[in-house]
């Protein structure tokens, strides 16, 4: 029979129908909250890849700066007032090219004093022979006043400063009307790739004029301590110009510091790198990312880092053959930056199972996004090794 609600009775209607809402809103509330606060139980997703044969590369990154690879700086021989400054910054110039001058009223005026005492010492030279007298302390004189007359034809042509090499002005430390001293040597000098200075032999640390060779570039850059220990001569290196459309050109490493640098508790390496090619607008003083390869191996039979399961010195991967899966110990040789050469263990077309972890909301699977393994671009392996393009099971 259908149960009735007895109206008579209201009181024991109303308590039945509070029972079941309760019962009802406590099981929703259990849901919700295992739904919000559980987390989500995490299945194990296997794919397969082909080992293949290709290259494996090993590199070391870091941040540099461009600047010429061959400096100098000049510096009047002769202290005076400047008179002339014949170049502008910005101006090629030639080797031996007068940049500036100084008024040469004094040195030409004690350059002919000491010509007029060098006449006198070989006057008094001749008086003696003829004499037939002791020479010695005549002929002593004429050397000395030879040597003051060659000290003054210097310091007249020093009041002309010339280029010490071919290239760029890139400084002009100095005005016309002021008073420019001189080093009494030249502090011309050129820097070599893996010098740490600029040449300058002056104690100022710059010269009245400084050049620099733009035709020959050279890269420098700071290489965190544990990529140092992996870098020596004549690596190559790709340098990329963010600032000229990702522009790339080749390198070679040139130098390695001997000492570290040490910054806020960071220790660098600086490495100079010598450009093969200088692109189309590159100047001193770009920065640029240099990535040195320490390690190559052409030929090598390769598989996706994600492949290989290490245990101390103990490295498998499980290898799928005939709807089975067999774990497989192998040796490994290079670990290059997206792939591992395998010495021993597999060849290359063999499946090897890829793992990954992933969740599961509301049965939407993730992992494999796009068909790439962990963010590694499908179809984007070393010697054209696909690493997240394999068959999965």
């Amino acid at each position: 029979m259908p149960v009735r609600l007895d109206l008579r009775r209201p009181v024991a209607a109303v308590n039945t129908f509070l029972v079941v809402a309760s019962a009802a809103g406590g099981f929703w509330a259990y849901q919700s909250l295992a739904g919000t606060d559980a987390t989500p139980a995490a299945n194990a997703s296997t794919r397969t890849i082909a080992v293949r044969q290709g290259t494996v590369t090993k590199t070391v990154t870091a941040d540099g700066t461009v600047e010429s690879a061959s400096t100098a700086t000049a510096s009047f021989v002769t202290g005076g007032t400047v008179t002339a400054i014949n170049v502008r910054v910005g101006q090629k110039i030639a080797k031996g090219q007068v940049l500036a001058k100084v008024d040469p009223d004094d040195a030409q005026r004690s350059l002919d004093a000491a010509r007029a005492d060098l006449d006198a010492a070989e006057d008094s030279l001749d008086r003696a022979e003829d004499a037939g007298s002791d020479t010695s302390t005549a002929g002593n004189a004429v050397q000395q006043a030879e040597l003051a007359v060659d000290e003054a034809e210097a310091a007249v042509d020093g009041t002309v400063l010339r280029a010490p090499m071919a290239g760029t002005v890139t400084a002009i430390n100095g005005t016309l009307g002021s008073s420019s001293s001189g080093t009494g040597s030249s502090s011309q000098g050129s820097s070599q790739p893996g010098d740490s200075t600029a040449g300058d032999n002056s104690t100022s640390g710059s010269g009245f004029i400084e050049l620099q060779d733009l035709t020959k570039m050279q890269v420098t850059a700071a290489f965190a301590e544990a990529d140092a220990t992996k870098l020596k001569e004549k690596q190559t290196a790709t340098v990329t110009w963010n600032a000229l459309n990702a522009a790339t050109a080749t390198a070679r490493v040139s130098a390695v510091d001997p000492s570290a640098t040490t910054s806020d508790n960071v220790v660098t390496y600086g490495v100079t790198l010598s450009l093969d090619k200088v692109p189309s607008g590159a100047k001193a003083g770009q920065t640029v990312s240099v990535a040195v390869t320490t390690g190559r191996v052409e030929n090598a039979v390769l598989v996706n880092p994600a492949a290989i399961t290490t245990a101390g010195n103990r490295h498998t991967v499980t290898v799928v053959a005939g709807g089975a899966q067999e774990v497989r110990q192998v040796e490994i040789g290079l670990e290059g930056d997206s792939a591992t050469q395998i010495t021993s263990g597999v060849v290359a077309g063999e499946q090897v199972v890829l793992t990954t972890t992933s969740t599961t909301t509301g049965g939407n699977q993730g992992g494999f996004p796009g068909g790439g393994l962990g963010g590694a671009p499908a179809g984007g392996g070393p010697g054209g090794g696909n690493f997240g393009g394999g068959g999965g099971r």
